[in-house]
């Protein structure tokens, strides 16, 4: 390598990236020819590909926030278009990149130590890029966390059975857990490993998402759910109900049975906001916006179109769908946030190496 003498600057570094996708790193020191020296090491990186996921009958509040164990067991489809790609590598030092940017994250820093921990895992360099907005109430981190599971797994050659990566990713997000499988995916106690309930052609329900707002949420899931569990009037009677919505969605997706599973999912939703909305200080996510939406949804149910409502922990709002509903509400939709924000997905598939 020609590397020139610069006057002043007694170290640089630059990156090659080869087609083998091997970064080697050169660093050059002195500030003179004789002095130079160059040090090039290779280094192997993974990526990793997962898909956010849409509980439809929900989980909000923890058990036990040190093993980030859910209160509620939930049941969940997996978004097909909604993609996290995460690429690990082995570095000087522990670096987090998200959408380009350097960032510290507590949750990921925590989740490195716990395996750290158990499993020999060096040094890394994490850079994730989301195709849809993070942190805004679209399952970011569940995503994440799935892919990022699944990257050290093969990265590091740790040998995780699907079923530990998925227990594994769950303590970085325990909606994380969930993004591990593809189709209905459901999630509940004891061991709190999520388990494949369906593949995505069993039922191919449509998921339009109408985005309202794509701030970052001034306050964090895991802070809310504990902000609710200490404070929420209702937060017991939304434990206590759970179990039997999560066992009549079951039922009613086994069956096909999609008023059913509408009743359900909107009401589990509803319960889920009515304990938000009512913890201390109040936790309301929803936007203007998010009420037009819903009220629209309802209009189009009313009038005989298949299709209902969900939210999470922000103004986004999801409509679940039949096929032949989707080019209504898409349209219906558009004229409250705009055909620029509306995204319609088919049910998703697994976490996955795309590379490595």
């Amino acid at each position: 390598l020609d590397v020139p003498s610069w006057h002043g600057i007694h170290r640089f570094r630059f990156t090659i990236y080869s087609e083998a996708n091997r970064r080697f790193y050169c660093e050059t020191a002195g500030n003179s020819e004789r002095n130079k020296r160059i040090v090039m090491t290779a280094t192997n990186s993974t990526t990793a590909l997962a898909h956010p996921n849409i509980a439809l009958i929900k989980y909000w509040g923890k058990s036990n926030s040190d093993l980030n164990l859910p209160s509620t067991p939930s049941l969940s489809v997996t978004l097909s278009k909604l993609t996290t790609k995460t690429t690990v590598s082995t570095n000087e030092t522990d670096v987090l990149y998200i959408n380009g940017q350097s960032v510290q994250d507590e949750k990921i820093s925590k989740f490195l130590n716990s395996l750290r921990q158990i499993h020999t895992i060096k040094n890394i360099r994490i850079e994730t890029e989301n195709n849809f907005p993070t942190s805004a109430g679209l399952a970011s981190s569940a995503s994440g966390f799935a892919a990022l599971t699944t990257a050290l797994n093969s990265h590091f050659s740790l040998g995780f059975s699907k079923q530990q990566i998925s227990a594994i990713a769950r303590t970085g997000s325990a909606s994380a857990a969930r993004s591990i499988y593809g189709g209905f995916v459901g999630l509940q106690g004891p061991d709190w490993e999520a388990e494949p309930i369906f593949k995505p052609d069993y039922w191919p329900l449509r998921i339009v998402i109408a985005t309202i707002n794509t701030e970052k949420k001034k306050t964090g899931s895991s802070k809310g759910m504990e902000i609710t569990r200490l404070t929420s009037p209702f937060y017991q009677s939304w434990v206590s109900e759970a179990q039997k919505d999560f066992n009549e969605a079951l039922t009613a997706i086994r069956n096909r049975n999609f008023d059913k599973l509408a009743d359900l999912s909107e009401k589990s939703c509803l319960k889920m906001i009515a304990t938000m909305i009512s913890s201390d200080p109040p936790l309301i996510y929803w936007a203007p916006a998010t009420l037009a939406c819903i009220q629209l949804i309802r209009d189009l149910r009313n009038s005989g179109q298949a299709v209902f409502f969900t939210t999470d922990a922000g103004p986004q709002l999801k409509a679940i769908c039949l096929p032949e509903s989707e080019a209504k509400v898409m349209d219906s939709l558009a004229s409250v946030v705009g055909s620029e924000n509306i995204t319609s997905c088919e049910i998703g598939d697994e976490a996955k190496i795309i590379q490595n």
